[in-house]
């Protein structure tokens, strides 16, 4: 089944887990949910939902495992199922995308804690306020190049695959992505001239 000391592909661990290995999905678990939950948090707007509609995810897709098809990948088949989890749970909440910003103690708002590589309060500052300038700017963007965006920086999709999941031609997801990126730096010009 393994090449060597290569570690199986997804397709290789889809094809154990539907001969009995069933313990083999969790290299798939362990492969994808990270990056499942931070593509689920950039759509839902909200950690405990992305982390809740992850593990539904993954469940749905054990369960109709058999239905993958061999001839595609696995992660672009997990994301258009985790796309489509995110559609609907919106539209169920009719909820617009809202940002998760809260008021602390001294009355700033702010949406999450970011590491900061750098040490003391003026790091962690400069650092919540370029997470909170980047957040805001692809909350700006249209949606047809925010998803594209969060697909490929947060959901580590190539770009074969967005295109495959979106149904677009390769060139036509690779202009949109170019021209998000564009848009992106022009909203934060003033942030980036600092």
């Amino acid at each position: 089944m393994t090449r060597g000391a290569e570690p199986p592909t997804d397709e290789e661990l889809v094809v154990a887990v539907l001969e009995g290995d069933r313990d083999r999905f969790g290299v798939l678990v362990d492969r994808y949910q990270g990056r499942l939950v931070s593509y689920l948090f950039r759509l839902l707007r909200n950690v405990d939902d992305a982390h809740d509609l992850a593990q539904e995810v993954l469940v749905k897709v054990y369960q109709v495992l058999d239905r993958f098809d061999a001839q595609f990948k696995f992660s672009t088949w997990l994301f258009r199922v985790a796309q489509n989890a995110a559609i609907d749970q919106i539209r169920r909440r009719r909820l617009k995308l809202v940002s998760l910003r809260q008021d602390d103690e001294e009355g700033d708002g702010r949406d999450w804690d970011l590491p900061s590589p750098e040490r003391g309060p003026y790091g962690e500052m400069r650092n919540r306020e370029r997470g909170d300038a980047i957040q805001e700017a692809i909350d700006a963007l249209p949606w047809e190049y925010r998803e594209l965006i969060l697909l490929r920086h947060f959901g580590e999709l190539p770009y074969e695959e967005i295109a495959h999941l979106k149904q677009m031609p390769l060139g036509t997801v690779k202009n949109k992505l170019f021209r998000g990126r564009q848009m992106l730096k022009e909203k934060l010009q003033d942030f980036l001239e600092d």
